[in-house]
């Protein structure tokens, strides 16, 4: 479970990383307060919404089982551990 978290929080830092990475490239100071307005900040904090939203949008419709399969809940089957599975 924790690698779904942390691919969704690199998705939502991915704006603002990339905007101190082009503050570094044209020299800009990237800690100061002038270089990151509060409208460029809505800017960057709805594109880390949209990537995220986006995330889960594929993850719904491409992952998961085909339509139609069945599951088979894991069991234990002449003394060994089966596992769940689809069919």
């Amino acid at each position: 479970m924790i690698r779904p978290a942390l691919a969704e929080i690199a998705l939502f830092l991915t704006p603002f990383v990339l905007y101190a990475a082009f503050l570094v490239a044209t020299k800009a100071a990237v800690l100061q307060s002038k270089s990151w307005p509060p409208r460029r900040l809505a800017t960057l904090f709805i594109a880390a919404l949209v990537l995220m939203i986006g995330s889960f949008v594929v993850l719904a419709q491409f992952s998961g089982a085909p339509p139609g399969s069945t599951y088979v809940p894991a069991h234990v089957e002449d003394g060994k551990f089966v596992p769940g599975r689809t069919r």
